[in-house]
């Protein structure tokens, strides 16, 4: 059976959030690592990776600002979650401005 296109958007949509958890659980470490003592000095090796994917995330709040500015919220609650988690915010945002785009319009 061919999946459906609502069925890729629910996969989709499910492999996001756990890409989300996944990025929210580098940077909870890399906050626990400051008050705990992590094994094997992997304490600055996690920190390191969360100010990375900030610093990357903060690179693709500039160049994807025009999808970013699409979030039907706030544009700070937007750019807060472009920050924390980079395309699996905007990426979306981006296809369903792309998909209206290409829509034909019906008079």
């Amino acid at each position: 059976m061919v999946p459906t296109h609502c069925d890729q958007l629910k996969n989709f949509s499910m492999l996001n959030s756990f890409f989300k958890v996944i990025i929210l659980a580098v940077y909870l470490l890399g906050i626990a690592s400051h008050i705990v003592a992590f094994p094997d000095q992997a304490g600055p090796i996690v920190q390191t990776m969360s100010l990375a994917l900030l610093l990357i995330h903060a690179l693709e709040c500039l160049l994807a600002y025009r999808y970013i500015k699409l979030y039907p919220g706030p544009l700070l609650v937007s750019l807060v979650l472009s920050l924390l988690f980079g395309l699996l915010h905007w990426m979306p945002l981006a296809r369903k401005a792309r998909e209206a785009a290409l829509a034909p319009t019906q008079p």
